[in-house]
């Protein structure tokens, strides 16, 4: 029996979450799923340029393990622009890092 996965954390939600070819129909088109975990790992270590470890102690993860999912996560990406696929964003697992808040002394409430 496998090790059950461990929550990752990521920092928010994708804007989009199906991008697909131009001028293809959609119905004969393949799509690629790409996780949320994936999708963060892309986030961090491509657009942010993160070093691993410090990307992998973001998302809640080791090393190793987030090597492991943004050269899954990179494939699949490859794979769509190589082949004009689909690609679908779908989140499981997930923990979402918490937005910073403030706090008012005076009424006694907090807000984002």
């Amino acid at each position: 029996m496998s090790r059950p996965k461990c929550w990752r954390r990521i920092d928010g939600e994708p804007v989009c979450k199906i991008f697909e070819a131009a001028r293809r129909p959609r119905v004969v088109m393949e799509e690629i799923i790409l996780s949320m975990d994936e999708f963060e790992a892309i986030r961090l270590a491509d657009l942010e340029g993160l070093y691993y470890e410090q990307a992998a102690a973001r998302m809640n993860v080791s090393r190793q393990t987030f090597g492991r999912i943004v050269e899954e996560a990179r494939g699949k990406v490859a794979r769509v622009l190589v082949e004009g696929l689909a690609l679908r964003i779908e989140g499981v697992a997930i923990e979402m890092a918490a937005k910073p808040t403030f706090g008012c002394r005076r009424r006694q409430h907090s807000g984002v």
